[in-house]
Parts: structure tokens; sequence; C-alpha cells
């Protein structure tokens, strides 16, 4: 686990997500481990279906996969679980990496119970459980609107980025990704090249490579390139009298003329015509 979570306050949290939702909700690790969940006991027509092997079996894989869709598209992923309940899972993310992941679950998404148990039943079928029990269950479900639903995606989306805000999750601040972002992110405006960021790391320039390309899915260039443009952009709105000149070389251009080739190779505009259309 790369990651660090204070229980303490994430307890908090999702009791207070809870009792404005009535959804339960929990807190997975990188590792897709789970760490803290509210309310602690899980919905009881999901319990029996948990209480067959086949039907623990399904629900960590559909977990798992939700999960690793939700950090593919880097936003809130909301699906049918494997038994038919609505479900919901947002990424955490901190210095580019992934931190964990906000879950949850146990929805029943139908307009009646009856019409959640006919499906519920059909996906069920295959599972050794006592039908009469797991529908005495439903019968006590609360259905839930898609509306309300997606709701409740946009304030787990909320919660986890209070999440990382706050502190609640964070990254072991000796993980090498860590280091490497950080020190980016500090420096990108300076000259900075494999030599300078290899020293600083005190790895091999072999290490580097792979190093970025895993954390950035590119290369070392062009992710300095891709901060100097934001910071470019911004300027260019935030500050409308500055020069362009000063632009350049607040973002680590020394050259007004090569900053003027990248920025319209890489945004598509030159920098007056950017900030014209945007201030």
């Amino acid at each position: 686990m790369i990651s660090v979570f204070d229980v303490e306050k994430l307890q908090k949290l999702l009791k207070d997500f809870y009792a404005i939702t009535g959804i339960r909700i929990t807190v997975f690790d990188d590792s897709m481990r789970e760490l803290v969940a509210y309310p602690t006991r899980v919905a009881p027509y999901c319990a029996l279906i948990r209480e067959s092997a086949e039907g623990l079996k399904a629900c960590m894989n559909c977990d798992r996969q939700a999960c690793r869709t939700a950090a593919e598209k880097k936003k809130t992923h909301i699906y049918r679980c494997h038994a038919g309940f609505t479900e919901a899972v947002a990424p955490l993310y901190g210095s580019n990496m992934l931190i964990g992941f906000l879950l949850f679950g146990h929805v029943f998404p139908y307009d009646s119970q009856e019409e959640g148990w006919q499906e519920i039943k059909r996906r069920c079928a295959s599972l050794t459980i006592d039908p009469q029990k797991l529908h005495e269950a439903i019968l006590q479900a609360t259905p839930m609107q898609d509306d309300y639903v997606r709701s409740a995606a946009h304030i787990l989306h909320a919660v986890a980025s209070y999440l990382i805000l706050e502190r609640m999750a964070t990254l072991k601040e000796d993980i090498l990704e860590v280091r490497l972002d950080t020190y980016i992110a500090d420096h990108y405006t300076e000259p900075l090249d494999a030599a300078r960021l290899s020293r600083a790391l005190g790895i091999g320039k072999t290490q580097l490579y792979a190093l970025t390309k895993k954390l950035y899915q590119q290369g070392m260039a062009k992710r300095i390139r891709e901060l100097r443009m934001k910071k470019a952009r911004q300027l260019l709105r935030d500050q409308r009298d500055l020069p362009l000149a000063e632009v350049a070389w607040q973002c680590g251009y020394q050259d007004y003329n090569y900053f003027f080739t990248v920025f319209r190779r890489e945004v598509g505009c030159t920098p007056r015509e950017w900030r014209n259309e945007h201030t």
C-alpha cells in the first residue's frame, strides 16, 4: 500500500454521507482492500448473497472490475452489479497517483420491490442461497430512482475531492513516484532535464524514463511542456497587462520566439490570440 488514511476522520465523513443519502459507502486503498465503511454491515439482501461462496466471489470480482474501470477513466463510474443493484465508485488521486477508491453500493434501483425481485431472482438463480429469505429481504428494500443515484454519485465525487484536499488520504512521501512528481511540480519553470532529475532522485536515467512513463503515460519533456503551457494560459487569462515576454520568462522560456513557437504548436493559436479569446 502506497497510501496513508486517517481512518477516524474518514469514519465521520462516511457517516455524514450516509446521513444525507441513506447509501452505504466504503473506502478501499490502492490495492482494492476495504479499509472502512459506514454502516459497517452490508444490506440484508447483499449479506444473503455473500453467504454463498459463488456470490461472495462475484461481489469481489465486481468491485475489483469497477475500481479498475474508474481508475482508467479517472472519474466516477456508475454501474449495475452482478446481482442487479446499482453501485458507484470514485477513484482517489494525489500527485497523479492512485491512492484508493470511494464506493457506494447496495442501491435498489427499481420502481417497486416486485420489479426488483424478478430481476434479482433471475441474476442470482445460479447461487446457492435460500430464495425465500432473499425475497423477504428484497421486500424491505427502499427503491431509489436513477436521478437520486446520479445526485448521490455527484456527492460521492465531491466527497472524494474533499477527502484529498483535507489530507484524509495521502501518499507516503518516500514513494519514488511522489518524489518525482513533487520535484517536477516545484521546478518545471527552471532548466530541467533528465540529468538533473536523476541526480535529485538518486536514480539512473533508464529508471527515470520508465518511472515517468508509468506515472504520466508520456515522456518527461512532454509533461514539463504541459505544466508550462498550463501556467502560460493561467497568466494570459488572469494578468492581461503582463507582457508576453514576461509570460514566457515566468513559464521557463528565456527566448520569447521559442515560447511563441511551442505555445502555437501545443495550444493551436498564438499567445496573443488565446488571451484575446479568453479575457
